[in-house]
């Protein structure tokens, strides 16, 4: 569905209570004939007004104060007039809601009711806003929580976030300053953090000289490079090939072309935060937006609607540390491939890895073997196949 499809699928869908709403929304306005509340009001406090200075001066009189009740009761009638169109209004907006959300909002018990909870909970929002960089609301945040943070690591923070700015601006000094310090620990992650900023700074070196001189870039490699060429030889053949390509226009519909894209040089900043984190315990992704695209993506509706089901059936889930439905993830939210059995909703193992029969589908071992029958045959729980225990193969996902 498009996204006009969409918006006009989501009026149609909405159609009463916008209606009501607009009605509302009008009754609150000024109209023509019939005075607003405020208007009403306005009129009454003046008149009120105009009596207070008439009995300073001593002018006012019996006719004078039965005007006044006159006026004080015609005000009412329209005070009371308007606020009855408006509860009017109101009930038929709540009506029309509840004619098009048929289904309760779900309610969650209390999760932080204990004072250890409130303040796990309180720190991780406060990395959260050190993580981010948004440093004045941590520490707002911290002088009113009373979560402790240590400096060390808010330092790391701020430390974090000058080389991701540094490294914004094309300088990668701080940034490969850093990588040479805890060269060991990226070496034993296997990481490429500082070949690709050496990388990105040779390609800078050979594209930025105008007419074409490699000499600065070749010099550059020489000095920084060779030791990356038992890990990285592919890559380095390619970067000392891609010279014979220059200037840069003949480069960009070269074999090379891809060493000329922007990317290369904005991808450092995520690599970067990546391994700094790592290197601090800490997860590559930000856990509260992390928690809010897979929430609000849906998975707590799932969730809510699997244990009303199940409570329902008055059945329960096989284990604690499983889900009976799949949740939908983004991309980027996928840290392994996975494999969830179509028969037991169980997510593969080692010990029960995915099976294919011969006719093509997928299912985990345990429940393979649980359809299994007399004479080591199988019949497919998808389509009529019939097949052997034995000629099943194991899937690698």
């Amino acid at each position: 569905m498009n996204i006009i499809a969409l918006r006009n699928a989501s009026v149609t869908f909405m159609e009463g209570p916008l209606k009501e709403l607009a009605k509302l929304e009008k009754l609150t306005a000024t109209k023509g004939k019939a005075p607003s509340v405020n208007d009403s009001l306005d009129a009454l406090l003046s008149s009120l007004q105009d009596l207070k200075d008439k009995l300073a001066d001593s002018d006012a009189d019996e006719e004078t104060l039965r005007q006044l009740s006159r006026t004080i009761e015609a005000k009412k009638k329209d005070v009371d007039d308007r606020q009855k169109e408006v509860y009017t209004s109101v009930s038929r907006l709540g009506k029309a809601l509840d004619k098009k959300f048929t289904t309760p909002l779900p309610t969650y018990s209390r999760l932080f009711e204990s004072s250890q909870s409130r303040t796990a909970l309180e720190r991780i929002i406060a990395l959260h806003f050190l993580r981010t960089g948004q440093f004045d609301t941590a520490e707002t945040f911290l002088d009113e929580s009373g979560v402790d943070i240590p400096s060390e690591l808010r330092l790391q923070f701020v430390e974090l976030h000058q080389i991701l700015k540094v490294l914004r601006n094309q300088d990668i000094s701080l940034a490969l300053e850093w990588a040479k310090k805890n060269q060991d620990f990226l070496q034993s992650r296997s990481s490429p953090l500082e070949f690709y900023l050496h990388r990105s700074q040779y390609i800078r070196l050979l594209l930025s000289s105008h007419p074409p001189d490699p000499l600065p870039a070749l010099a550059y490699a020489n000095a920084n490079l060779r030791s990356f060429f038992n890990e990285h030889e592919l890559e380095l053949k390619r970067l000392m090939g891609c010279v014979a390509y220059l200037p840069l226009s003949k480069l960009q519909t070269s074999p090379y072309a891809d060493l000329a894209f922007p990317s290369l040089h904005f991808e450092l900043e995520p690599l970067f935060a990546k391994e700094y984190c790592a290197s601090l315990g800490m997860s590559r992704q930000v856990p509260l937006r992390v928690v809010g695209d897979i929430g609000g993506g849906g998975a707590l509706a799932r969730i809510e609607k699997g244990r009303k089901v199940m409570r329902e059936r008055k059945s329960e889930w096989s284990q604690t540390d499983e889900l009976p439905i799949e949740i939908p993830l983004l991309p980027e939210n996928r840290y392994h491939s996975i494999f969830a059995c179509p028969v037991s909703k169980e997510q593969a193992t080692e010990q029960n890895p995915p099976m294919m029969m011969l006719c093509g589908h997928v299912i985990a071992k345990d429940s393979l073997h649980k359809l299994g029958k007399a004479g080591g045959r199988v019949k497919c729980p998808y389509c009529p196949t019939e097949s052997l225990l034995s000629s099943a193969l194991r899937v690698y996902f």
